[in-house]
């Protein structure tokens, strides 16, 4: 018989159903077919439960039949007659509709032999709906017979004692059944040479874990539970011990590479800048400043990740960085994904700097420096002026957009770089900008995402993490309420009494719509705010198209109508970029009551004296989202208020979420469901070219403490190896990782 290796093609399992996986799925490799694990196992002797089926799912079932009646019916399209199976199983709890439709009185005659009352089979198709009742048509069938005689009758059915006591059921397609998926797994298995290793076997000691080659038998052919337990904790920890080597040996690489140390100067602009806030920095603010500090003035670059709950101060500190940087003859530039966001750092920087930041002007401190703000809808003048003073070293702190990272933009010493919304930029436009430094700058990302500790292992392990959890002192709270419309349609009229009720107050309120255009426009890529590629800089702002109330509609409603008398605009991505400027200047004056906007303002937008937000067809946006958007309410010491208007009815999915966001502020907490909800699996990435990526049993909400093992043990072996040399089907995992799409994800991070 012979024999296939883990990187023989698909077609080389002499079975007929390869050929339909490798269409269905991609999958090119036999090592690609067999870490395709099953979803769940089912007892031989026990039948399925229906409790999570949703009508449109792809299903698989364990069912008895309980009632078969065949009937003919007139073939009006071929003439002659036809016949139709109707048939009822019984699973755990529930029961289940199977209509099979049959043109050959052959084939109609051994369908009613095969799906008899009394027997027991699989049943896999697409769950739909007749007269209320859930039902399968035409579904692919395995009958579960009592003699192997019979079950030599056609491969639809299978004799008892042939079945396995737990049943794997796999992720399966129209096209290609569970059951042909297990088949054409198992005849690889028996023909498998050789399963790569990741782990070394000292490693696979440590940790208690089975080889590699009974994990995978086992997985997919578990006689016990506990078989099954067993193969997925040294699968799982595989995964996660190839994500923390590539994590493991970036740390390494980072920390040989050399960087100027920034180690600034007494009395320079950061102790004048220190020496003048007329607050107090919180305890994590000191704590992550002095850690950002020690980092830059080392000889290797720092890359450190800050993250922080909304309005937790992480400006403050990003910026305390930039100074010691211009302390010590470097520049700072801070990546911002928008042009809104970038200006909106101009004005903050600008503000906390005073005449700090009007170096060589008129009235400004005589060691101050410069802020330049580069974007790409810059008039010809103006922007050749911004680059002169990026290139002389004037500037000492750049903010720009993509517009940056372009080749004509030189600095005289970038020291370094600041990202902002981190997950907003791919790696090469990291790069680009770390490029145009004579030596790798020092590197720190921001994100006001929270993360769960163990996705931060996961995704941005080659980071430096530090987070900041304290809200600056007489930061007022806010109080998150939703606004069900399916059930009280009457409170629509109240959210803009409210509105008015808080512009008398002298206060200002946002109003938050998922989209720009009318409903037959949607969001084209012309109408969205671009990076200077011409690439949507605003995804957020895309993803809704088609969906809710959008800027265009609702503006003119509350303008000419309940919201007349108040001074009122619109903001959004496909506005000129002078346009949006002046809006939010105007906003920040107090020359605005209501500002209604897509997500565009949903980070970096500070006005103190903004109280309320309503957010309209909430149900349109993650969680994350919205804890981000009700974040620009409440910064100032009056309570904020965000109303999530919705038409979603009770006891679904999208109210569960809203009520989540309102029920708390914990930002990690609604991550976590975040996370959960957008199917955590993809977390690495979505497949590339045919292979399979992301996360296949590992769990990063579950499984903390199996990624802080494996971190462990990854750091040991890249320090003890860092070539991984005598380890070469672990070198072998890690090149493949880097040259997939998750690296690319891991990059990003």
């Amino acid at each position: 018989m012979t024999r296939i290796s883990w990187d023989s093609r698909l077609a080389t399992v002499a079975n007929r159903s390869a050929s339909k996986i490798e269409k269905a799925f991609g999958f090119r490799t036999v090592g690609d077919l067999l870490q395709h694990y099953p979803r769940r196992y089912e007892e031989k002797g026990r039948l399925s439960s229906l409790d999570a089926v949703q009508i449109g799912d792809h299903v698989t079932v364990i069912g008895r039949v309980v009632s078969s009646v065949q009937r003919e019916f007139p073939d009006r399209r071929r003439g002659g007659i036809a016949y139709r199976l109707e048939a009822v199983v019984a699973t755990e709890k529930d029961q289940l509709g199977l209509t099979f439709f049959d043109k050959r009185k052959s084939i109609a005659q051994w369908r009613a032999r095969s799906v008899a009352e009394g027997a027991t089979g699989l049943f896999s198709g697409k769950v739909g709906e007749f007269r209320g009742e859930r039902q399968l048509t035409n579904p692919q069938t395995r009958m579960f017979v009592d003699t192997e005689a019979l079950a030599g009758e056609d491969q639809a059915t299978i004799a008892w004692q042939k079945v396995p006591e737990l049943i794997p059921i796999y992720p399966a397609t129209a096209s290609i059944s569970s059951w042909q998926i297990a088949d054409t797994i198992g005849v690889a298995l028996d023909l498998l040479d050789r399963v790569p290793d990741v782990l070394p076997e000292r490693v696979r000691r440590e940790q208690r874990l089975l080889d590699v080659a009974t994990a995978l038998e086992l997985i997919h052919r578990p006689e016990t539970w506990p078989d099954k337990t067993r193969a997925e904790q040294r699968l799982r920890f595989d995964e996660a011990f190839v994500t923390q080597t590539v994590l493991a040996q970036r740390r390494a690489t980072l920390a040989q590479m050399p960087a100027q140390p920034r180690t600034g100067r007494p009395g320079g602009l950061l102790d004048q800048f220190d020496g003048r806030l007329p607050f107090t920095l919180t305890r994590g603010q000191q704590r992550v400043g002095a850690d950002i500090l020690a980092d830059l003035a080392l000889p290797h670059p720092m890359h450190r990740l800050l993250e922080g709950e909304v309005g937790s101060g992480k400006t403050v500190v990003a910026l305390r960085a930039m100074l010691r940087v211009i302390d010590s003859g470097g520049q700072a530039a801070l990546l911002a994904p928008t042009e809104v966001l970038a200006a909106q750092h101009r004005r903050s920087l600008s503000t906390l700097l005073g005449d700090l930041a009007a170096g060589g002007m008129l009235g400004g401190a005589v060691e101050g420096t410069r802020i330049a703000l580069l974007t790409g809808s810059l008039g010809a003048a103006e922007r050749r002026k911004v680059i002169e003073d990026i290139e002389s070293g004037d500037a000492g702190i750049v903010i720009g957009t993509h517009a940056l990272l372009e080749e004509g933009v030189q600095f005289a010493d970038l020291g370094l770089v600041v990202v902002d919304e981190q997950h907003r930029f791919g790696v090469e436009q990291r790069a680009a900008l770390s490029d145009k430094s004579l030596t790798p700058p020092h590197v720190l990302v921001m994100t006001a995402t929270p993360i769960p500790r163990t996705m931060a292992m996961t995704v941005f392990g080659d980071l430096d993490a530090s987070t900041l959890t304290e809200l600056p002192a007489g930061r007022a709270s806010i109080q998150t309420t939703v606004v069900p419309l399916a059930e009280q349609p009457a409170w629509w009229q109240r959210i803009w009494d409210r509105v008015g009720e808080e512009v008398e107050q002298g206060h200002q309120v946002y109003v938050v719509c998922p989209r720009i255009g009318s409903m037959g426009r949607g969001v084209e890529a012309d109408e969205t705010e671009t990076d200077d590629t011409g690439r949507p800089a605003d995804a957020a702002e895309d993803s809704t198209a088609g969906a809710g109330m959008a800027v265009e509609e609702l503006a003119p409603v509350l303008r000419d109508g309940v919201l007349s008398d108040v001074r009122l605009d619109v903001m959004h991505g496909r506005l000129p970029a002078d346009r949006k400027d002046a809006v939010m200047t105007a906003f920040a004056a107090g020359q605005i009551d209501v500002l209604v906007s897509t997500t565009v303002i949903e980070v970096g937008v500070d006005v103190a004296n903004a109280t309320t937000m309503v957010v309209v067809d909430a149900d349109r946006f993650g969680v994350s989202q919205l804890h981000q958007m009700r974040g620009r309410v409440g910064r100032g010491s009056k309570p904020g208020l965000c109303l999530l208007v919705t038409r979603a009815k009770a006891d679904t999915p999208a109210r569960s979420r809203l009520d989540a966001v309102a029920s708390t502020s914990d930002g990690v907490q609604l991550s976590r469901l975040d996370l959960a909800q957008r199917r955590e699996g993809d977390v690495l990435g979505a497949s590339q070219s045919g292979h399979r990526s992301g996360l296949r049993l590992l769990s990063v909400l579950r499984d903390e403490e199996v990624i802080l093992a494996a971190r462990e043990a990854a750091t040991r072996t890249v320090e003890a190896d860092p070539e991984l040399a005598d380890v070469p089907d672990l070198s072998a995992a890690v090149r493949r990782l880097d040259e997939s799409d998750q690296a690319t994800f891991l990059e990003r991070a």
